[in-house]
């Protein structure tokens, strides 16, 4: 069941109009659909049934605390990069025992926090981090549990920018390097060697490197047993992609299917990362046209969202199916679709056949990931609100900012101190 869909000429999510959504709260503003987020959830915890495993969806792709409320309540674990996404893990109701804790620059402080909270898992990114760890664990009385984040160098063949398995990406450590690091952390007294983690890239439309990338991990596990370091788990990330325009993204039963066979025996507990698979084709941008305007052979569908709003199109040149939220019959014409901030990389979209009129409504899909959270306040735009669908029903779940809030936090002429 596709959650967005047209209902006559009327672009629905789930059982709701999006032109009614738009109404009640305005725009621009993300729209989530439940449903979506239960299915994509559900086709990871399927088809890695019958072996040991944990999901954990990786925060970055959308942090929303209902969002997160709504997987911790189907049993999900979670991928953290911040003592920040780690509080909002357990301000929605997460459990600490399910939480891992990527990132290349762990503060002293994060980590004392996070050892303090119980969490499952650090991933380690460096020798000087298995130090700093070792230390901070030392001081707080505590063991810490680690695994390590091993660079396969294994090229994801996706968009550089998010490409992160190879040799020259500032994640993990070089596969070379793994072992001795691997006999470096187990002689540290305050540190507990419980795994080992990859993560290649992200939006990859083909497993092969994702598979690739674990058997290089299971040579690995084999030479550290036998050097007497024998690992619990194993991390595969995430990185599984999903169809944004004409892609054609793994099948996430074939990609379990494969990763099964080969742990099969070893007495390996799986972790996993995914998240724009999780929340991707769960969202939409909804924003409204603002004027239609006539160029000298370029025509522009200027809408009152921007690049702060989605920084994937101008950022990463993505590309996002941009749909009327009310088909006409009028004739289509060629727009780019640009929003009102004061950069010439300001677009959500670039020739693109619509028919429309000034006022209409446009959803910008696949938006549930890197959206909201990617978002920023770039010429004092105040972020959009967030709604959850389910349904009949919407709720709101960050409510659109205001003007105040925007300069709460700045020191100056408003509170007298000048």
């Amino acid at each position: 069941m596709q959650a967005f869909q047209y209902q006559d000429r009327e672009l629905f999510v789930e059982d709701v109009p999006l032109a009614q959504i738009a109404d009640t709260f305005g725009t621009p503003c993300y729209v989530y659909a439940e449903s979506a987020l239960t299915q994509a959830y559900s086709a990871y915890s399927n088809a890695f049934a019958g072996i040991d495993h944990l999901v954990c969806y990786a925060l970055k792709a959308n942090s929303n605390l209902a969002v997160i409320r709504h997987f911790a309540s189907l049993g999900s674990g979670f991928d953290t990069v911040s003592i920040g996404e780690i509080r909002r893990v357990l301000a929605a109701g997460g459990e600490a025992g399910k939480i891992v804790f990527s990132g290349v620059g762990k503060s002293a402080d994060e980590m004392r926090q996070a050892l303090e909270i119980g969490i499952h898992c650090f991933n380690v990114e460096s020798v000087n981090e298995l130090e700093r760890l070792n230390r901070v664990a030392g001081e707080a009385g505590k063991r810490a549990p680690i695994s390590l984040r091993v660079n396969p160098n294994v090229d994801a063949r996706t968009h550089p920018y998010i490409s992160t398995g190879l040799k020259n990406n500032k994640f993990g450590i070089a596969y070379e390097q793994a072992l001795d690091t691997y006999r470096r952390a187990a002689a540290l007294p305050n540190l507990n060697v419980i795994g080992i983690d990859c993560h290649i890239g992200s939006q990859l439309t083909d497993a092969t490197p994702l598979i690739d990338a674990l058997d290089r991990l299971l040579v690995l596990v084999d030479q550290l047993g036998e050097a007497g370091i024998r690992l619990k788990h194993v991390d595969i990330g995430g990185g599984l992609g999903i169809r944004y325009d004409h892609e054609t993204p793994p099948d996430v039963a074939a990609y379990a299917a494969a990763i099964k066979q080969r742990l099969a025996g070893r007495g390996l507990s799986l972790l996993l990362e995914p998240g724009r698979s999780l929340v991707g084709n769960a969202g939409v941008l909804l924003t409204r046209i603002e004027y239609l305007k006539q160029g000298d052979g370029k025509h522009f569908a200027i809408v009152d969202a921007a690049m702060n709003d989605l920084m994937r199109p101008s950022y990463y040149q993505a590309y996002h199916q941009i749909r009327p939220v009310t088909r006409r019959d009028d004739a289509a014409a060629t727009y780019d679709v640009v929003g009102p901030v004061c950069e010439s990389s300001d677009f959500l979209g670039k020739d693109r056949e619509l028919a429309v009129q000034e006022g209409d409504l446009l959803a910008v899909m696949s938006a549930g990931a890197y959206g909201a959270t990617m978002s920023s306040n770039y010429n004092t735009r105040p972020r959009g609100a967030e709604l959850l669908v389910s349904g009949d029903s919407v709720r709101l779940v960050r409510a659109r900012e205001t003007f105040e809030q925007l300069i709460a936090n700045e020191i100056g002429l408003l509170d007298g101190n000048d």
